[in-house]
């Protein structure tokens, strides 16, 4: 049997325990830390073994219920059938062998292409029952920071929902093509697109500013809203995330590829943390994970930090082929370094205030030891990531995007070498990036080609069909065309929201 969690969270800096429904509507504890489980449930092996014969929205189900057993147990069955009827087939989460042991979990066969569909499908649902439980009917103001994905999946995930506003910010020049189309041709009368000048960590760093200031959360307020997020900072995000992880285990099960009890290992490309986070949070619900391999582009302050114990944001920024992990400051860091020091918030906060004040912060020697007892880690840079790419369509004809090529060149270096099974976590659509994926595996790309037509062209080299929702982009119109500078998040919303 499963054993349950508490239903309660609390922040990584300090103070008393909420209710996870308040943690999902506030979004950010309001010492500015991020919520955690009280503590974590456990799911025993032969409930592992169980979700073997269940299908995707069943283990959804089954995971979901102890780490929010406050939730109507229907309900949730009834949100996770609506949210992945939206994926592209009975398994919302496929694994595909590669070779030599080697898995692929494709996490993109969402309505949006990318992994961030698995928790923003479910997200709406998730915070109208937290609403219910909290008694809350005010109207909802979701902000989001993205490098890409994430804005695209809120804005779809949102789009019309009643009481509720949306507006995501996303770096002017540090997305693709498609991801940008994705976000500015966006229907719904209640969304909005803008622009931020800078970085993700500038747009970011704005966001969390805006939820920071008691003036700008009172003047919503007064506006009739309370202000939420859907980004990976919101505990409501966090938690859907796990299943996954699950899901892939049971799969090896089902096909005889591991016994119950036997380590696998996951590669996750990440910038913000949260994806190898949501591994750690499997591991520790029990889940038999054995290392967690942190794969980073030429933005490897996350690499850097699990090999030396400092972590260091004091370095350039780089804008990569990979534009998802272009970050510096990962934010869900701070929820795996409280559960490092055994749920020390003065410490996480003391990181936290040496991170704003000086831009690096450092583990001791006992700290930097157990942090690498769970992960691994490797970095690195476009031409290797786009060699990546093409050996594994030439090896595999498996076609993988940009960010999922960064896992598989880490994974080249960094395997454990252990005899068990490795699975590679795929995060994006390929197609997403035709201009990167099309020269990684074509001789010859034209000069003056688009994103799109290098869609095409991988296409009938692959026979890969282009999604439907990405060959339609160019052809939308654009309805969100608004820029601005980081420190004018504030006037954009009180705009927006009249």
């Amino acid at each position: 049997m499963i054993r349950q969690g508490s239903g309660r969270v609390r922040s990584t800096r300090g103070g008393g325990a909420v209710a996870s429904a308040r943690a999902i509507l506030d979004g950010l504890a309001p010492d500015g830390g991020l919520y955690a489980p009280e503590y974590f449930p456990y799911v025993p092996r032969d409930e592992i073994e169980r979700l073997a014969g269940l299908d995707y929205p069943e283990r959804a189900a089954s995971i979901l219920k102890p780490l929010l057993p406050t939730f109507g147990a229907d309900e949730l069955a009834e949100a996770v059938n609506r949210a992945y009827s939206r994926f592209g087939g009975p398994d919302a989460a496929p694994l595909r062998e590669l070779s030599g042991g080697s898995y692929l979990l494709e996490l993109y066969h969402g309505p949006t292409l990318a992994f961030k569909d698995f928790a923003l499908q479910l997200l709406p649902s998730l915070m109208d029952q937290s609403a219910r439980l909290e008694g809350d009917s005010s109207k909802r103001l979701i902000l989001v920071a993205t490098s890409g994905d994430t804005g695209k999946a809120a804005l779809e995930a949102f789009a019309d929902q009643p009481d509720t506003r949306i507006i995501v910010f996303y770096p002017e020049d540090g997305v693709s093509e498609a991801q940008r189309l994705q976000m500015v041709t966006q229907r719904g009368a209640n969304t909005h697109a803008v622009a931020a000048r800078g970085n993700f960590d500038d747009a970011q760093t704005g966001v969390k500013g805006l939820f920071a200031s008691a003036e700008f959360r009172q003047s919503m307020r007064g506006r009739g809203y309370i202000l939420t997020s859907a980004n990976s900072i919101n505990y409501g995000r966090l938690v859907p995330q796990i299943v996954y992880y699950f899901s892939a285990y049971a799969d090896l099960i089902g096909r005889g590829a591991v016994r119950l009890g036997q380590p696998v290992h996951f590669c996750v490309p990440t910038g913000n943390f949260g994806n190898i986070l949501a591994a750690d949070c499997a591991r520790r619900m029990g889940l038999p994970i054995g290392k967690l391999i942190c794969a980073s582009n030429r933005n490897h302050a996350l690499a850097d930090f699990i090999e030396s114990g400092t972590y260091d944001t004091r370095r350039e920024f780089y804008v990569t082929t990979s534009p998802a992990m272009d970050i510096l400051i990962s934010s869900n860091l701070e929820r795996f370094l409280y559960e490092l020091t055994g749920r020390d918030s003065g410490r996480v906060s003391d990181w936290m205030v040496a991170l704003k004040n000086d831009g690096a912060f450092s583990l001791d020697d006992t700290e930097r030891a157990a942090f690498r007892t769970r992960m691994l880690a490797g970095w690195t840079d476009e031409e290797n990531s786009r060699k990546a790419i093409a050996r594994v369509w030439r090896d595999c004809h498996v076609l993988i995007d940009p960010h999922t090529a960064v896992g598989a060149d880490v994974l080249e270096r960094v395997r454990p070498d252990d005899g068990n099974p490795v699975v590679l976590v795929s995060t994006a659509s390929p197609f997403k990036f035709g201009m990167d994926v099309a020269k990684a595996i074509l001789p010859d790309v034209p000069e003056g080609a688009s994103d799109f037509d290098c869609c095409r062209m991988i296409a009938e080299a692959t026979g890969i069909p282009v999604p439907p929702s990405i060959a339609e982009l160019p052809g939308l119109a654009v309805r969100h065309a608004g820029r601005c500078e980081p420190e004018g998040m504030a006037d954009v919303v009180e705009s927006l929201v009249g």
